[in-house]
């Protein structure tokens, strides 16, 4: 009650509105309070469902999830980086009307639609930033053309962003300090801090793939500078070196199925890329001091080869204060870790302070229509 503010005949009246809108219930954990046990009380998550998708470069993966960000039903569409804006979110929207329909829902039981996006990120605004590998979509209005097509509120942000929220949420230990780092096509890194997702002032918090790692740099990043680590490290640097040794690479995933192979400069390569990784990795653990790192990405897929090298360059960088707790690891094969973060990302969003009345009265406009 102090913490809201509101006396406690005023909170009893609105959870008693809540509880007939069927909007919230009893959970099955107890509080205690010294005297007698009281039930807690959770969200009904069968009260509105979330529309969510993970824009790849390859693949479009679209879900609609309940509540609690769990998915119900899915679909995976073969994408064209190269297409337009427009033909790509009006394929997500048909994706997810056809989803609904096929499941016998309705769009008014959505509360929201989150995006994620293979590329940077202005979160106020819902729009690309370039240089990214969207060409495109730099500034195109996706909130506005997207929820004009399906009629719910729309927020979009950076996949690695997404990733590191699916990754905060999935963990049993519900560790408030977490870096999530992708290493695939680009590098990037997502940064929970206190439980919250950490963007910067501009949404450009973790952007760790355009780091300057080389003062004598002599390749090229996609940005247009020298040295970065994404020049180095990432899948298309590592697959344009194997073609410089005789291979047929031009992705992330043929550098993957080479070293996967146990070819040696595949493995070689790999290692060096890890080494890479780990230096401005080794940076982020000295400034935020997180408890877990956790690895991602294509470039992941080879297992410990890349692990191998970012642990050795933070344990070698790191004082023992900040790496005694540390915990780096691969993250788990998930396919649809884009959809239940970006479903994740709307349930937090949708239930702000900013939101939550809005979030409310749609949902209860969907579970008792006026007739």
């Amino acid at each position: 009650m102090e913490s809201a503010g509101l006396s406690r005949v005023t909170i009893g009246q609105r959870l008693g509105e809540l509880f007939e809108a069927s909007i919230i219930r009893e959970g099955d954990g107890t509080l205690s309070s010294g005297g007698r046990p009281k039930r807690q009380i959770e969200l009904n998550n069968e009260a509105g469902l979330i529309a969510a998708a993970d824009v790849g470069e390859t693949h479009l993966h679209v879900g609609i999830a309940d509540l609690a960000a769990n998915v119900l039903a899915d679909k995976t569409i073969a994408f064209d980086l190269t297409q337009s804006p427009e033909s790509t979110l009006s394929e997500i929207a048909e994706a997810v009307d056809s989803l609904l329909a096929s499941n016998g829902r309705r769009v008014r039981e959505l509360i929201g639609m989150g995006l994620s996006l293979p590329a940077p990120v202005n979160f106020l605004e819902g729009t690309v930033v370039g240089p990214s590998v969207m060409a495109g979509w730099d500034d195109f209005d996706i909130r506005s053309f997207l929820s004009s097509r399906i009629s719910v509120p729309v927020t979009v942000d950076n996949d690695v962003n997404i990733l590191a929220l699916a990754e905060s949420a999935c963990r049993k230990d519900r560790s408030a300090q977490i870096a999530f780092v992708k290493v695939g096509t680009g590098i990037g890194c997502g940064i929970i801090a206190d439980n919250r997702l950490f963007r910067g002032a501009s949404g450009a918090a973790g952007d760790i793939g355009h780091i300057q790692v080389s003062s004598n740099a002599v390749h090229l990043c996609r940005c247009g500078k020298l040295g970065c680590v994404e020049a180095y490290a990432s899948g298309w640097a590592l697959a344009r070196d194997l073609r410089d040794n005789g291979f047929d690479a031009h992705t992330a995933r043929d550098v993957v199925a080479l070293a996967r192979s146990n070819v040696p400069i595949a493995i070689q390569l790999v290692r060096q890329a890890g080494r890479v990784v780990g230096e401005v990795v080794a940076d982020l653990v000295s400034i935020l001091n997180p408890d877990h790192i956790i690895i991602g990405g294509m470039l992941s897929e080879t297992g410990h080869h890349l692990l191998a090298g970012v642990k050795e360059m933070v344990y070698q960088r790191c004082l023992p204060l900040a790496t005694r707790n540390l915990s780096i690891t691969l993250a788990g094969h998930r396919p649809l870790a884009g959809v239940e973060g970006a479903a994740l990302l709307v349930r937090s969003e949708a239930f702000s302070n900013e939101s939550a009345n809005a979030t409310v009265n749609r949902i209860f406009d969907n579970l008792h229509p006026r007739i």
